[in-house]
């Protein structure tokens, strides 16, 4: 039996939050795969099924975010579910938007929700990293996870996370890096970024070489103020005539 916890904030003003993107995830794993409405249970908001013959509990806290853990326990304790049965699913600042990661164990990199489950569970559940991107300014953190997604992230939100519900079966099988590949090719917004970006930096490089031809060729045919004055226009204009007749030789007489 795997448990598989979306973290968020419980109430309509949080809905749409960066910081709820967990909540959107497993409601859609429970849309896909038919599991039983949604209950108040162990603090939250609770839900089962199958996914593909896998047993599987669904629970979104509703202690807010910093208190995550004390749902995720209560739940764990009563089906006896182990730690590394434990999936929680959450916003992630560090990764790019569309971007996703799963590993198990690690730091919580000062998410306040897996601090949470951490101090009430141990460190050795698996998370499911969802990439929302981080603000210019380190200082907005908190205001930036806490406000709605931008109506111009629509569309790769959505492709996340109808990727996330088809490819679960991956996940809840503990095929990590199949539902990473899989999940990935549903995003096109941050596989275009890295197009761009690859395309901008050959542009670049292409545009310097161009500069540095020009330069050269400046400098193999424009004489050097030095060279115009040691000439004298006298010697300037010889030498633009035998350019002109490079078989000649100056007659006797010429200066």
């Amino acid at each position: 039996m795997k448990l598989l916890v979306g973290l968020g904030n419980p109430g309509k003003q949080y809905a749409r939050n960066r910081h709820n993107i967990g909540f959107m995830a497993v409601e859609d794993i429970a849309k896909a795969y038919n599991f039983t409405p949604w209950q108040a249970r162990f603090k939250g908001q609770f839900s089962q099924g199958n996914i593909e013959n896998q047993k599987c509990l669904l629970l979104k806290p509703e202690t807010y975010m910093n208190l995550s853990g004390e749902a995720v326990r209560q739940a764990a304790q009563f089906y006896k579910i182990p730690l590394e049965d434990i999936i929680v699913l959450h916003d992630e600042i560090d990764l790019a938007p569309a971007k996703i990661k799963v590993k198990t164990g690690g730091g919580n990199a000062g998410h306040n929700g897996l601090k949470s489950i951490s101090a009430h569970m141990g460190n050795d559940y698996t998370r499911v990293r969802l990439g929302v991107g981080r603000p210019q300014d380190k200082a907005d953190v908190a205001n930036y996870v806490l406000r709605d997604f931008a109506k111009s992230e629509q569309a790769w939100l959505d492709d996340v996370i109808d990727a996330i519900s088809r490819y679960s079966a991956l996940l809840v099988k503990g095929e990590y890096n199949d539902f990473m590949s899989k999940v990935g090719q549903n995003h096109p917004e941050s596989q275009q970024q890295n197009k761009g970006s690859s395309k901008s930096s050959k542009t670049k490089k292409d545009n310097k070489e161009k500069e540095k031809q020009i330069v050269s060729k400046k400098t193999k045919s424009e004489p050097t103020n030095n060279e115009t004055k040691t000439k004298g226009p006298l010697g300037a204009a010889l030498e633009k005539w035998l350019g002109s007749n490079p078989n000649s030789k100056p007659k006797q007489g010429d200066k």
